[in-house]
């Protein structure tokens, strides 16, 4: 058995799976539905590509926020019921294009939020306490000069968070257990939360000793943290990016992390992944991941059944849960 097990029962409808996920989570799919494996095809994918018999029984995409789906590759699949997104975000998915030829869109979000919301207190920690700059050190036989440095730590910290879905909540939580004092900046004001909410980023920036971004991109959040977001959280404030990694002007956080102007910074997500740019290459204080936050064997078996469930519901005739377009 693999590490997620197995779906409960398997639907009958066929579906194309474009993004690149790990083969335990193709092969659960697989299980639960006629899944089609098209990871990391889907810029082959034409009129040329499959015969149109084919094309014509499908009823399902499965696809993400990264990979997207346009509305000329929906005219290739006359009988497109369902595109879900395989993750929380959905921001290259024509959603007008799918609204317009009745195809519904869903989303996962609350599946792999918690594995995020722990990845992001490593990180916090991770580039608040300098960790790889003090495990290179005492490998190095630096071990007595490494600890002459006090670093900031999470505990009595201003957090600051950028968005406050399903995963800031989470995170604000995590904080707060660490008795830091969490506020946040979001479009609008989210009642019932215990935190207070801060209507400008610039202002959130400044009086937050960590500034956490956990928002979708897409060109309204594009570059929303630039050099001037950067210079107000300051060179002690340690920014940290979950969330997509346009939210980020790359440029201007390898010259602030270089020119002292930001303690650290730990980011999951970058604008021009998989590549790093080679200003931050050499950037001091910067603590990076491959995008993997959300990676977990649980956090994945969700994902999963989110898009199973969908997909059951689309034979069933029901209602979608997490409908998005």
């Amino acid at each position: 058995m693999s590490m997620l097990g197995s779906p409960e029962a398997k639907v009958p409808v066929r579906a194309l799976v474009f993004p690149p996920l790990v083969d335990a989570a193709f092969a659960f799919l697989a299980e639960g539905c006629e899944a089609t494996d098209l990871r990391n095809r889907l810029g082959e994918f034409d009129a040329a590509f499959m015969p149109a018999a084919e094309r014509e029984a499908v009823e399902v995409v499965v696809s993400s926020g990264i990979v997207g789906f346009t509305a000329a590759q929906m005219d290739l699949l006359p009988n497109l019921k369902l595109i879900a997104s395989f993750s929380v975000g959905f921001e290259n998915i024509d959603l007008e294009a799918a609204a317009a030829r009745g195809i519904a869109v869903t989303n996962a979000p609350a599946t792999n939020g918690e594995t995020v919301a722990d990845h992001t207190i490593m990180l916090m920690m991770a580039a608040a306490r300098g960790l790889p700059e003090v495990m290179a050190a005492a490998r190095a036989g630096h071990w007595n000069e490494a600890r002459k440095r006090y670093r900031p730590t999470l505990n009595g910290s201003r957090v600051g968070m950028l968005g406050l879905g399903a995963i800031g909540a989470a995170i604000a939580t995590r904080a707060s257990a660490f008795n830091a004092t969490v506020s946040y900046t979001t479009r609008t004001e989210k009642p019932g939360v215990p935190y207070r909410h801060v209507p400008d980023l610039m202002a959130l920036a400044a009086e937050s000793d960590f500034l956490v971004a956990a928002i979708p991109g897409g060109p309204a959040t594009r570059h929303l943290i630039d050099a001037t977001v950067l210079d107000a959280l300051g060179p002690n404030g340690v920014l940290v990016n979950v969330g997509r990694g346009s939210v980020v002007d790359s440029q201007a956080l390898a010259t602030a992390l270089k020119e002292g102007r930001i303690h650290a910074a730990g980011v999951d997500v970058l604008e021009e992944e998989p590549d790093i740019p080679a200003a931050l290459l050499d950037a001091p204080n910067l603590v990076v991941t491959p995008h993997m936050a959300g990676r977990s064997p649980i956090g994945l078996r969700r994902q999963c059944e989110r898009a199973l469930d969908n997909i059951g519901r689309l034979r069933r005739g029901e209602p979608f849960v997490c409908r998005v377009g």
